[in-house]
């Protein structure tokens, strides 16, 4: 790819952040990446001043929904160097989006080059703050126009960024839910479409209004099989085996918990990826062999789960001295923030 044309912001934000108190995707950063799609090809991308997009009523993300998006985060080491952790698997899980909602696939340099060239632009935004990091949002919308139910003839990529603090603060409750369902077999829960996302606020809404802080999603069919928390993937630890279910058409392939999945087995933890449910949970609870549940993503890394509701009655989960949560999630993030060892191969630096 040629080298990518910069129009630089001539009035930059950055003396008005406060990057000691930042909250999670409210603050964006000066510029954002973008790229069209029309006449059957994708046109070279740009950085240009973070700013307002102008789309006709007409276009089609407003009534056929076609949007996929991904979450991605860059980090300074002690150094001042920038790194990025997993790049291709967030690609290659985008244009599995794409593919599943009729979007033309976006071609690998656009994307890895493009969110280079961005971060250098942009290379100030990246706090240094402990827990603190630079969340990355690539998406692509329709924007061809026409009332008619079918795919558009144009669609435009995006990448914008925005330097962010912690994910949750404090104990998180959540709520199994017995039902609303997140996704269908198949449907497009493997996919990350802003649809996916749009279905779940009602009954977290509803989960919320009862004093809960999110939803355990269950499988549409029988609700008894746990698959997800909230927006992430969920583990359970029962005595001192790790459990995960597995991946499916309902159920996304999560960046964090394929490098959970490769971490506890490097660090000889036991793992089980296999389908488990609300009642081995319950009876886990209730027998005291259930010790951690968290979730995992990118927003949050690891988000441990303090305790769970099910059919009237809450459970609280054990507090542990030294967690498996926080004992992953430490690796984890040492490792995307450069300060030990990556045995994976996982980091790339910008």
């Amino acid at each position: 790819m040629n080298s990518i044309h910069v129009t630089p912001t001539a009035d930059s934000k950055i003396n008005d952040v406060d990057f000691n108190n930042l909250g999670f995707g409210t603050v964006f950063s000066d510029h954002m990446l973008v790229c069209d799609y029309k006449d059957g090809h994708w046109s070279a991308p740009e950085v240009i001043p973070y700013q307002a997009i102008s789309l006709m009523p007409s276009s089609k993300i407003f009534h056929y929904g076609q949007s996929i998006f991904e979450g991605m985060k860059a980090y300074k080491d002690i150094e001042n160097q920038t790194w990025l952790f997993r790049p291709e698997e967030n690609f290659n899980r985008f244009n599995l989006s794409a593919k599943r909602l009729a979007i033309p696939e976006l071609p690998k340099e656009v994307f890895i080059e493009g969110l280079k060239a961005l971060l250098k632009v942009d290379e100030q935004w990246i706090p240094t703050q402990q827990g603190s990091s630079l969340y990355i949002r690539p998406i692509i919308f329709a924007t061809g126009e026409g009332f008619h139910a079918s795919p558009a003839d144009a669609y435009k990529f995006i990448i914008c960024t925005a330097p962010s603090g912690a994910y949750f603060a404090g104990k998180v409750k959540v709520l199994i839910e017995q039902k609303y369902s997140r996704s269908a077999n198949g449907g497009v829960g493997y996919a990350k479409a802003g649809g996916n996302y749009a279905g779940q606020f009602y009954p977290t809404q509803l989960a919320i209004e009862k004093g809960y802080n999110q939803v355990i999603w269950t499988d549409d069919n029988t609700h008894e099989h746990i698959e997800e928390a909230g927006s992430m993937n969920i583990f359970v630890r029962i005595n001192n085996t790790l459990i995960t279910g597995p991946t499916s058409d309902r159920i996304l392939d999560g960046i964090t918990r394929k490098s959970i999945l490769e971490i506890a087995e490097d660090e000889g933890i036991n793992v089980e990826v296999r389908k488990f449910t609300v009642t081995e949970v319950v009876e886990a609870s209730k027998n005291g062999s259930l010790k951690e549940m968290f979730g995992a993503g990118t927003a949050a890394v690891i988000s441990p789960i303090a305790g769970y509701g099910f059919k009237g009655v809450d459970y609280e989960l054990p507090e542990l001295e030294n967690p498996m949560a926080l004992k992953l999630k430490k690796r984890i993030t040492d490792i995307q923030t450069n300060k030990t060892e990556d045995p994976f191969g996982w980091t790339v630096r910008v």
